[in-house]
């Protein structure tokens, strides 16, 4: 999923700043340097840090009181420990979390600029919200105001970071206002909550199939299952481990979201090689290898999934259409990787940077359900002919009933179980996805949608352009909504399942989000988790990344109008073809 957060497809930046807090490390401590998942240690390592500093303030307090009886001691702070342990961590709070910063680091970081910008956000807003009140207006000039709206949410989503609106809560307010602008605009009210709720409909598949699945990875995240996957990676040769890297996660982000592909992998990028300019070209060529391998298949990416839900591509042929171009994307930036400096001039470090955590007991059986689970949603759907998120919901509630079997009676292993891993995943990214695709189909109902349709059709007649394009956008804007808005602009009748168009689609806006380290939530990931800067992953890896997704787009089209057979063996197995 560019993309499940799923990760899938869509930035990070909301999900939780990487801020650290200085704490001393004692031997109780948990390490939180190494979890893997799609909350990004944002909810675990807060809980960890505060539990962690009251462990440290109890024992404090008991060892306070057991020399007390025995010297004296003038400068102790004995009485308020917690007080002490701040003053000696530095300027973290006893309570504090990865999302918080303390006073003397927002007023080293205070820039009045910040505040302008936020208080013109707010007086557009408010300006906009004023003229929506206006109904005799809003009716006369619907296109015109909702068109306003969209631009001016986008805007907030888009410069979140220096206005610190959180993204989601943009996206669910530009969502209301946008449906209740229509509701003004539309011939009648019915006529509004029809497709409001013919939109809900739509929409909730796709947020009920990403909790599903976030859920289940989480759980197996949790019992450090991917564990059987990186610790079979035992080569230090740079060359060969460039690509062993690449194709592992090229074919994990194939099952997992992007997202949580791009953390596991650079997690164990820090116990195979230490900090180095080869350690980020290797995460780069994990951005690069996890976006790749999400838009070949319809669980791989948050817009493969979409358009997967929707109708309008198919798993098999999906699958045997978009391999081909996925695995070149990757395959041509790790070619040239290959040839540079970095990667020839590194000296062979075996060294373990970190030390490697425990799996948890059953952790094999919980990896093979919950990979199995995912891997069964295309096989459920083409058997029952069911909305994939029923498929989902079937694995994610036996694997519920497998963890609270194994770990019945367990209070100890309680993180372990499904109640403890919904705290943890992604909420607010998935309800930024809720607020965009109810954005985009208010614009649909509205017949916006549309109108750039007919005018991108009227302009640009090559539909290969216009999906190349769109590929090319998202490296810069999130593909979640371009791709939403595709899906609206064009149906089904313009463009039947598995055409050309829907898979170029798939595939641009899964592969277009690597040519800039901000375009997809993998980038965004590893551009907090490794500290990479913006310019470094322009000069040394956004040339790679296009190069790869030229060359992805000339092999497809290469494959579909020159007489180029493929094997097609899979695709005659009966209850799959066609699914």
């Amino acid at each position: 999923m560019a993309s499940l957060s799923i990760s899938i497809g869509t930035h990070l930046s909301s999900t939780g700043h990487f801020k650290n807090c200085s704490l001393p490390q004692t031997q109780n401590s948990v390490p939180s340097h190494h979890c893997f998942g799609s909350s990004l240690c944002r909810t675990r390592g807060s809980r960890l840090l505060g539990n962690g500093v009251l462990a440290r303030a109890e024992d404090k307090a008991r060892g306070s009181t057991s020399s007390s009886s025995s010297q004296p001691q003038p400068n102790s702070n004995s009485e308020n420990p917690l007080e002490e342990l701040t003053q000696k961590s530095g300027s973290c709070d006893p309570l504090c979390s990865l999302d918080e910063i303390s006073s003397s680091d927002f007023e080293a970081t205070y820039q009045p600029k910040t505040d302008l910008l936020k208080a013109l956000a707010v007086i557009a807003a408010t300006a906009t919200g004023a003229v929506a009140i206006n109904q005799s207006w809003v009716a006369a000039n619907q296109d015109v105001a909702m068109a306003l709206l969209f631009g001016i949410g986008y805007a907030g989503i888009i410069f979140e970071e220096s206005l610190a609106f959180n993204k989601s809560g943009v996206g669910l307010l530009m969502a209301v206002s946008l449906w209740a602008v229509r509701s003004i605009g539309a011939p009648s009210t019915e006529i509004a909550v029809s497709e409001l709720t013919n939109a809900s409909a739509e929409v909730s598949e796709i947020v009920f199939f990403l909790f599903g699945a976030m859920t289940i990875v989480e759980i197996v995240d949790a019992h450090q299952g991917f564990k059987l996957v990186t610790d079979n990676i035992t080569t230090r040769k740079p060359r060969t481990l460039l690509w062993v890297i690449g194709l592992v996660t090229f074919f994990l982000s194939s099952v997992l979201d992007n997202l949580t592909s791009t953390i596991v992998m650079v997690s164990l990028l820090r116990k195979l090689v230490p900090p180095s300019e080869f350690r980020k070209l290797l995460g780069a060529v994990v951005v690069i290898a996890a976006n790749a391998g999400g838009a070949w298949t319809p669980i791989g990416d948050v817009t493969t999934t979409m358009l997967w839900i929707h109708g309008q591509i198919s798993t098999l042929q999906t699958m045997k259409d978009l391999f081909v171009p996925s695995a070149v994307s990757l395959a041509v930036p790790l070619a040239l990787m290959s040839l540079t400096s970095e990667v020839n001039g590194y000296g062979q470090d075996s060294s373990n940077v970190m030390a490697s955590e425990q799996m948890a007991p059953r952790g094999q059986l919980v990896f093979f359900v919950g990979i199995g689970a995912l891997i069964f949603v295309p096989v459920f759907k083409a058997l029952t002919g069911l909305p994939p998120f029923m498929g989902i919901l079937l694995g994610l509630g036996v694997l519920w009933i497998l963890t609270d079997a194994i770990h019945y009676g367990e209070s100890e292993r309680q993180k372990l179980k499904v109640p403890q891993a919904l705290s943890r995943i992604d909420t607010q990214g998935v309800l930024f996805f809720l607020g965009i695709l109810l954005s985009v189909s208010s614009l649909e109902a509205a017949g916006i949608l549309r109108e750039l349709a007919n005018y991108l059709d009227a302009h640009i007649p090559s539909s290969e352009v216009i999906a190349s394009a769109i590929g090319v956008v998202s490296a810069i804007i999130d593909n979640v909504p371009l791709v939403a808005a595709t899906m609206g602009m064009y149906n089904l009748t313009s463009f039947p399942q598995d055409s050309q168009f829907w898979q170029l689609i798939a595939y641009c806006a899964g592969t277009g989000g690597s040519m800039l380290v901000i375009g997809s939530a993998a980038g965004v990931a590893f551009m907090g988790m490794e500290k990479v800067d913006f310019f470094w992953y322009l000069r040394k890896v956004s040339g790679f990344a296009f190069a790869g997704y030229v060359a992805g787009i000339a092999a497809y089209l290469a494959i579909h109008n020159l007489p180029i057979s493929l094997p097609t063996t899979v695709a005659q197995v009966p209850f799959l073809s066609g699914s």
